[in-house]
């Protein structure tokens, strides 16, 4: 069951096209990877579906819900996200910032228990400014969850993380998957997208030039692809 319906999405920017009629689809239950380079469109994509952006065309649904008409205050209580540019304060403490994001839902999940969950009980009185990249990306997840969400958006949640941290958030991503969330992650690192998602849709140049498993994916490339990111550089025609 499709839980997010993208169809001919467009957004513009003082005259330049960044989504250039993106549709897909993503089922219950999966990882779906967002895939390309910076500057694709994926962020905007993402920013439309969760409803911080207006589309200029096309249609989306998620949840079957308009995440730009009536159905905005209802849809903010089912999903969570975060997005590319998010930051708190630099004196907010970990604790305060999930006793705050729950204070946003109608029915969030017991801070205080996500924050054992996720191994944040130890840093329940730092500050967000002091904690290490690894540190503030585990708290976003958590913040990203306290709303008890069915539908979890992550963007480029991995940037600037070394590779300890970086897998050990995989293994956080994986584990909102197994407890039922649908994860759609938005990533420029085609090794991420192979790891992690069951289903990757490459968008270049504000358009979905692939879509599929990553293993159809390799396929699709041909002959001697060996992994996602040579099967990216063929489909897309980079070098």
């Amino acid at each position: 069951m499709a839980v997010i319906e993208v169809n001919d999405l467009r957004k513009s920017y003082k005259g330049h096209q960044a989504v250039n009629g993106v549709s897909l689809t993503v089922e219950r239950g999966e990882i779906f990877g967002i895939a390309g380079p910076n500057g694709a469109g994926k962020t905007s994509v993402v920013e439309c579906v969760s409803g911080l952006r207006r589309p200029d065309g096309g249609t989306v649904r998620v949840l079957g819900l308009d995440p730009h008409g009536g159905d905005r205050r209802a849809l903010q209580q089912r999903i969570g996200a975060q997005l590319q540019e998010a930051a708190l304060p630099d004196a907010i403490k970990v604790g305060e910032a999930l006793k705050m994001y729950a204070s946003f839902y109608d029915d969030p999940a017991d801070w205080r228990a996500l924050m054992d969950e996720w191994g944040l009980a130890g840093r329940k009185g730092d500050r967000f400014a002091g904690l290490s990249g690894g540190w503030k990306q585990r708290l976003f997840i958590a913040l990203a969850l306290v709303g008890r969400p069915e539908v979890v958006l992550l963007d480029e949640l991995t940037t600037g993380l070394d590779p300890d941290a970086r897998r050990s958030t995989w293994a956080l991503i994986r584990t909102m998957r197994e407890r039922g969330v649908t994860v759609v992650i938005v990533t420029h690192f085609m090794d991420e997208a192979e790891a992690l998602c069951d289903r990757v849709a490459i968008i270049d140049g504000g358009r979905v030039t692939a879509q599929g498993s990553p293993r159809e994916l390799i396929g699709q490339a041909g002959a001697g692809t060996a992994s996602l990111e040579d099967a990216y550089f063929a489909l897309t025609g980079r070098n």
